[in-house]
């Protein structure tokens, strides 16, 4: 029995030597130990999880960091450049060679040449000693003087169609204000001081339809061209007697006549068949008689085109006149009392 005991001891020291002398855990480290072997790191508790330079290591075990992540089977197939390439939508785009396109050529920039139209032959100077284009509005074919302390009418460009110089100091209409002007259609003088235009101012120009003299201070009216369709003379002091016999006579395309506000004694006769409209309200007529409208000879002839007669504003009573006015489609606007 002593031999047995003696043996076993024997037995005990020797593995004592043979063991290599272990380190002793204290209570924290089997703590920290039993947790990381019983309890996943999925419910690690975070709140209580201290982490700092202090503990860092009692926390991780950097030795067998590998074992607890599953990198060790990893890390032994993954070479030096095999990295499988990013597939998520941030990957950094490859860069591309952008092949540079030829620079289209810019053009020299191209001159455009105004043709202004040609000036009138006595010159392109106006009395205020400036270019018509400067001291007027000159767009396309038209030329716009309104208002611009004009005293006789400016030199035209032959192109000018349209000739408006309104409210202007104008007091006298010469021959050679127009001249070579075949292509004006249209002038426009209204509110002006016009008291004496030359016989030949308008007569000569073949391609005019309107003349628009209202508001200034005509005792007669000047020769038309017969190519006059409107003739607008209201409120000046045209007399009868400035109006010759024939004025009208020859005019075939009159049809806008209007004299209101002058200061006529009686109807000017003839009237041009075509005539559509006649204002003759405002003056002094006091009678008329049989043929002033219609051809008392003739008791079928109908004047279809005149409907549009206004005597209002004048001494006469025109129910005096019955037969003046059969052959009018309308009667005339006035005092039938």
């Amino acid at each position: 029995m002593q031999a047995a005991v003696m043996v076993g001891a024997i037995t005990a020291v020797a593995l004592a030597v043979a063991l290599p002398t272990l380190p002793k855990e204290d209570g924290k480290q089997k703590k920290e130990r039993h947790k990381m072997d019983t309890a996943p790191y999925g419910n690690l508790d975070l709140d209580n999880y201290d982490l700092n330079l202090d503990n860092y290591g009692e926390v991780i075990d950097l030795n067998n960091y590998e074992d607890i992540y599953g990198y060790g089977d990893l890390a032994s197939k993954i070479e030096v450049g095999t990295l499988p390439r990013p597939t998520n939508s941030l990957e950094k785009p490859q860069s591309t060679t952008v092949v540079p396109t030829e620079t289209p050529q810019r053009s020299p920039p191209t001159t455009t040449t105004i043709r202004l139209p040609q000036p009138h032959p006595s010159g392109a100077i106006t009395d205020q000693g400036l270019p018509t284009c400067l001291v007027c509005a000159c767009i396309s074919t038209s030329v716009y003087c309104d208002d611009s302390d004009l005293e006789t009418i400016p030199p035209l460009p032959l192109e000018t169609t349209y000739f408006y110089a309104r409210f202007n100091h104008i007091s006298k209409i010469q021959a050679s204000d127009f001249i070579s002007l075949a292509k004006l259609k249209r002038i426009d003088l209204t509110n002006n001081f016009i008291s004496w235009v030359d016989e030949d101012s308008f007569q000569l120009l073949p391609s005019l339809q309107e003349l628009i003299l209202p508001e200034n201070k005509l005792t007669s009216l000047p020769e038309l061209p017969s190519t006059i369709v409107r003739l607008d003379a209201r409120f000046n002091m045209i007399q009868s007697e400035g109006i010759g016999p024939e004025t009208f006579t020859d005019l075939k395309k009159l049809q806008f006549l209007h004299l209101s506000n002058n200061k006529l004694d009686y109807i000017p006769v003839p009237l041009p068949e075509g005539l559509k409209s006649l204002h003759l309200q405002n003056n002094n007529i006091q009678s008329m008689h049989e043929d002033t409208f219609c051809n008392s000879r003739d008791r079928n002839h109908i004047r279809r085109a005149l409907e549009d007669i206004r005597l209002d504003g004048n001494p006469i009573n025109l129910s005096r006149f019955p037969s003046a006015y059969f052959c009018l489609p309308r009667l005339p606007t006035g005092r039938f009392y």
